[in-house]
């Protein structure tokens, strides 16, 4: 991980406490009950130590992108939140929620899924290791994540793309965006 300050500490010396992060993950179902699915990441991410939800986006559905042609469309919504965790913590948890909603990883990486959990963001968070790309490197070409997500932090950055997050949306692709207003999911 870099830091814009090469001279920056992650933690304070003197008393141990690690600044707090914004942290952004992009939640999607296209199999099983889907908004069910999506309200339960939505819990367990709340319900781990050290993340504080700060907002829940509308509850988008979306075509399907790059897997079989015959894929179901998948509910979306973007979390944001604010913690302490190291990026690899965050990663782990995520996995765990999918694993917790039978997501099954034998198919491939693009086949439909109970449960797609994708971290987006980590704070200015740097890192390029094989199972973790921070930030995520789709992210910025996805209107799934960033329609929702320029929902609720419309001023928020994607580090390395110039421009907002609500910048970022109005200049992708956003056929087969659409918000669900009859479908939502609790943040509190």
């Amino acid at each position: 991980m870099t830091s814009p300050n090469p001279y920056a500490i992650d933690t304070d010396t003197l008393s141990g406490m690690k600044p707090l992060r914004k942290v952004v993950y992009s939640i999607g179902s296209n199999l099983g009950d889907r908004l069910s699915n999506l309200q339960g990441a939505v819990d367990a991410l709340r319900d781990t130590p050290d993340v504080i939800v700060v907002d829940v986006s509308s509850v988008y559905e979306t075509a399907a992108v790059g897997g079989p042609e015959d894929s179901p469309a998948f509910l979306n919504i973007v979390l944001v939140a604010e913690t302490t965790l190291e990026p690899r913590t965050l990663l782990e948890r995520a996995q765990a929620v999918e694993d917790a909603y039978g997501r099954d990883r034998s198919t491939g990486r693009w086949s439909p899924r109970t449960l797609d959990v994708d971290l987006i963001l980590v704070g200015a968070a740097e890192v390029d290791q094989p199972d973790l790309t921070l930030p995520h490197p789709l992210a910025g070409e996805r209107g799934f994540v960033l329609v929702p997500w320029a929902e609720i932090d419309p001023k928020g950055t994607l580090p390395g793309r110039a421009g907002t997050v609500g910048e970022l949306a109005a200049a992708v692709d956003t056929d087969g965006v659409s918000r669900r207003d009859d479908l939502s999911v609790e943040s509190d």
